[in-house]
């Protein structure tokens, strides 16, 4: 008497092969089912209201006038005294062998570059100054550092 190629597990797997296949194709028949094709255009836009909320409907748009002389094309002017005032800080970093430290500056927390030519006096580490900045060729430096 032979015996059967097909074990118990075997079988098992085919069944639930074949029952997957067989949800899938139902599944796809539902969809295909409920399917709405062909939907008005209206349907599909929405819109934004004032507020920034998206809706459904359209919003009437009030029109606000605007002169000509409110409009601005360019970059405002530098105001002559403007890039004179002066920024406070401490020298957190000052290496007097190769001649360049870093400032913190009181406002911004920011390290500012500088260069011993651009002092007005010797200084050294956590020294309160005043000083000016200027851009440089990687980023902002300090220039004119004065004693606080």
């Amino acid at each position: 008497m032979a015996r059967s190629n097909e074990t118990f597990s075997k079988k098992e797997k085919e069944k639930k092969k074949a029952k997957k296949q067989l949800d899938k194709k139902e599944k796809a028949a539902e969809r295909k089912a409920n399917a709405v094709k062909g939907g008005d255009l209206n349907d599909m836009m929405a819109y934004v209201d004032q507020d920034g909320n998206i809706t459904s409907t359209p919003q009437l748009q009030q029109k606000s006038n605007v002169s000509l002389d409110d409009i601005r094309i360019a970059t405002p002017k530098q105001v002559a005294g403007e890039g004179d005032e002066f920024n406070t800080g401490i020298i957190s970093f000052f290496n007097t062998d190769k001649g360049y430290g870093f400032i913190r500056d009181a406002d911004t927390r920011d390290n500012v570059f500088f260069h011993v030519n651009n002092l007005l006096y010797a200084a050294k580490e956590n020294d309160k100054v005043k000083f000016q900045t200027e851009k440089g060729p990687k980023g902002l430096s300090a220039v004119k550092i004065e004693k606080a």
